[in-house]
């Protein structure tokens, strides 16, 4: 090979090719990565089975969990409670003030329809606020809101058990009962969760069993998270 340039015709040596070891080498610390990764979600998930999380690793987990996957896409609904989201601070704390609190009936605590459809994952467990199979005790809830005709607020609770289908339990409140839930302070690890239907997405399209329909199902109006 000629070099060119001012044409002096200095040979310059054929470059020699060798394979990039830099590249095997790389694909062996890779490997090694991915082996230490796998075994430590193993060591993870043994000490789970091993030890279950306590009610305050399970909120902080949750909470994490939370702000890591929803904050990119919902950065101030995401950390609110859905009760506020819902009715608003005021009506919102009248809801959960007035939530009944949930009881085994049949041996079945009251859980999300949409987690659980099994009696086996509705039975109670040791710890509160969770069903054996950690689901959430839950309840559902819808509002009238009829106060400022002068009439009594209407709360709705739906309870669904499995085996059982669905309890409704109907409180009335004004605004005497409003000004006393004001001081209480909505978290989103209370117990039992309290979802409403008014914002639940597609809530009227989930596939139930003959004879175990929602009984509000086609009948509340949906509105958008305020």
């Amino acid at each position: 090979m000629r070099a060119s340039g001012d044409g002096l015709g200095e040979t310059v040596p054929p470059v020699p090719r060798h394979p990039d070891r830099r590249r095997g080498a790389a694909t062996v610390e890779y490997l090694a990565l991915a082996g230490m990764i796998g075994l430590l979600i193993v060591v993870a998930i043994a000490a789970l089975v091993a030890s279950p999380p306590t009610r305050g690793e399970r909120e902080l987990g949750e909470m994490l969990a939370r702000r890591i996957a929803c904050a990119p896409r919902y950065p101030v609904p995401c950390g609110r409670n859905p009760l506020a989201l819902a009715y608003g601070f005021p009506l919102g704390k009248l809801v959960r003030s007035l939530a009944p609190a949930p009881a085994a009936q049949g041996g079945e605590l009251p859980v999300d329809y949409r987690y659980c459809r099994q009696p086996s994952c509705a039975a109670p467990g040791s710890d509160p606020g969770l069903t054996s199979s950690r689901r959430r005790v839950t309840e559902f809830v819808s509002v009238e809101d009829a106060g400022r005709s002068g009439r009594p607020i209407r709360v709705t609770y739906w309870l669904y058990r499995p085996s059982l289908g669905w309890e409704r339990i109907v409180r009335s409140a004004d605004a005497t009962e409003i000004d006393a839930a004001s001081s209480i302070r909505l978290n989103l690890e209370d117990d039992p969760a309290l979802v409403p239907l008014e914002t639940l997405p597609g809530k009227d399209h989930y596939d139930f069993p003959a004879g175990d329909d929602p009984p509000w199902r086609w009948k509340l109006e949906s509105r958008p998270a305020t």
